[in-house]
C-alpha cells in the first residue's frame, strides 16, 4: 500500500528519504554518486527547490529540500529517480525496481529543528559506521556546511545563515552542533 504524499508548502522545508528497493544498493561506485548529485542539482533548479543538506548512502538518500512552488519536490524526486534508475539499469545491466515505491517526506519545522535535521542527515555515515567522523565522508553536505568546501548544489537556509555573521563563524557554530554527537574530531 502506498503511503500518502506529504503536502508541499512553498517555502517550507522537507526531509526527504528515498530508499533502495528492499533496502538494496542504489549506489555502486563513486561515479554513481557524482552522476546522481549532478542530476539532483539540475532537477532542483528546474523545479525550484533549494537543497540545504544531503547524504548518499549505499542503499538510501537523505535530502533537506525547500520547494519554491507546490509540487516542486514531487516533480524533482520523480524525474531524478526515473533518470537515475535508467542510468543504473544501463550501467549495471539490470532490470527491476531500484527504489522503494515512494519516497518519504517529513515537514521540517523551521527553527532549531532545521539544524537538527541537517545534523541528523550529515551524521548518517557515522551512525552507519561508514566513517568515524562526518568530515571523512565524501557524499554528504557536511564538508560544505561545516568546513567551507565548495558545493554548488547547496543553498544555505536562513537559519543556517543566522549562525554567524560570516562564513567562517557560521561553519564554526555549525561544527559546534556536532560536538556532542561524535566524541572524536569532526573534521
Amino acid at each position: 500500500m502506498l503511503r500518502p504524499i506529504c503536502p508541499e508548502i512553498p517555502g517550507h522545508p522537507l526531509h526527504v528519504i528515498q530508499r533502495g528497493h528492499l533496502r538494496s544498493a542504489c549506489f555502486f561506485g563513486e561515479e554513481d554518486c557524482v552522476v546522481y548529485l549532478g542530476w539532483l542539482g539540475g532537477y532542483a533548479a528546474r523545479y525550484s527547490c533549494s537543497v540545504h543538506a544531503y547524504v548518499l548512502m549505499c542503499n538510501h538518500v537523505h535530502l533537506l529540500l525547500t520547494p519554491s512552488r507546490a509540487g516542486g519536490v514531487a516533480s524533482l524526486m520523480r524525474s531524478l529517480n526515473e533518470r537515475y534508475a535508467r542510468y543504473v539499469d544501463e550501467i549495471q545491466h539490470r532490470d527491476g525496481a531500484l527504489w522503494e515505491d515512494r519516497y518519504e517526506a517529513v515537514p521540517v519545522h523551521v527553527g532549531r529543528y532545521l539544524l537538527s535535521c541537517m545534523r541528523y542527515i550529515e551524521l548518517n555515515p557515522v551512525r552507519a559506521r561508514a566513517v568515524a567522523r562526518p568530515g571523512q565522508y565524501l557524499w554528504s553536505s557536511f564538508r560544505a556546511n561545516a568546513l567551507g568546501h565548495d558545493d554548488a548544489l547547496l543553498t544555505p537556509h536562513a537559519h543556517y545563515c543566522a549562525l554567524g555573521r560570516d562564513a567562517e563563524s557560521r561553519q564554526a557554530a555549525y561544527r559546534a552542533l556536532f560536538q556532542h554527537q561524535t566524541p572524536a574530531r569532526i573534521a
